[in-house]
């Protein structure tokens, strides 16, 4: 993955899957020796470890990244931590407990936080993790819905790039996926964002969850079907994205104990750019 242009930044999404499962410490060697290979700008970690003892987000990334940790953690420590190599203006959290049932998700909730990068300008980032249970799309409905218009404020008190990532736990025909992909509208809203993989991988499944994965195979979901449920989202204007997705992949795919892949979730890696003109604009000087 390169990029010819200067503007550019590079996101990656992963859920680490916690390191009391399946050989966590040697998982962890695998997942940090990617990070370093691949050298993101944004980093969307979930399921890590974070106690008074240990920061695991700080361990994988080191001190080049500025770290927001979201505003909820489980009784074991799991929780989602955003990353980025430039500092935060500011950072907003929601607990996302939209429900009774969706308080069962003990780390569930969102960051989402505003900064500036150079050459690209101001960013939104919003990392959204919701319920993971298979029967609480209803919940996830109203998770992307509140997310979602945390992030539509703060772009219109401030213009700016956004981009959704995270483990969103639901597949492209979900209703909560299709909400945000402009695909349909909850709860009286519409929004749309453009997914990085369909954009970068017209057709192509992209599974991140699936038994061929040695991990799930032994997990406590061996019979769920292959599922993509872990995006980056570019958020786009009535005339489409306002940042150019020329690369994404799929990563963390080996280096784990056995060469399996050091997690349940394959990750993404994507690169953004800023496009040669924004969208809504003809090209200068063409006549046909």
């Amino acid at each position: 993955m390169s990029s010819s242009r200067t503007a550019r930044i590079r996101v990656v999404t992963l859920n680490a899957l916690s390191p009391q499962y399946a050989g966590g410490r040697r998982r962890r060697g695998a997942i940090r020796a990617e990070l370093r290979r691949l050298a993101p700008d944004v980093v969307a970690l979930q399921e890590v470890v974070r106690t008074a003892e240990l920061d695991e987000a700080a361990e994988l990334l080191g001190p080049a990244y500025h770290l927001a940790p979201h505003p909820a953690v489980a009784e074991d420590g799991s929780t989602a931590v955003l990353g980025s190599r430039w500092p935060f203006a500011r950072v907003h959290r929601l607990d996302l407990d939209v429900t009774p049932r969706a308080r069962e998700f003990r780390w569930g909730g969102a960051v989402v936080a505003e900064l500036a990068v150079p050459g690209l300008g101001p960013l939104v980032l919003a990392h959204h993790k919701p319920c993971y249970q298979l029967g609480f799309e209803r919940e996830r409905e109203l998770q992307a819905v509140a997310t979602a218009q945390l992030v539509e404020r703060l772009v219109a008190e401030r213009p700016a790039h956004a981009v959704l990532l995270g483990d969103l736990d639901a597949s492209p025909d979900a209703a909560s996926i299709r909400f945000l992909t402009g695909r349909q509208s909850l709860e009286g809203v519409s929004v749309s964002y453009h997914d990085a993989w369909e954009t970068a991988h017209p057709g192509e499944p992209g599974h991140t969850f699936t038994p061929e994965n040695p991990l799930v195979a032994a997990g406590d979901m061996p019979l769920v079907r292959p599922r993509r449920i872990d995006y980056v989202l570019v958020r786009g204007t009535s005339h489409g994205p306002t940042l150019w997705v020329e690369a994404c992949e799929l990563a963390f795919t080996a280096g784990g104990p056995g060469g399996t892949p050091p997690s349940d979730h394959l990750g993404l890696a994507v690169d953004l750019a800023l496009p040669d003109r924004p969208p809504g604009a003809f090209a200068d000087g063409f006549t046909g």
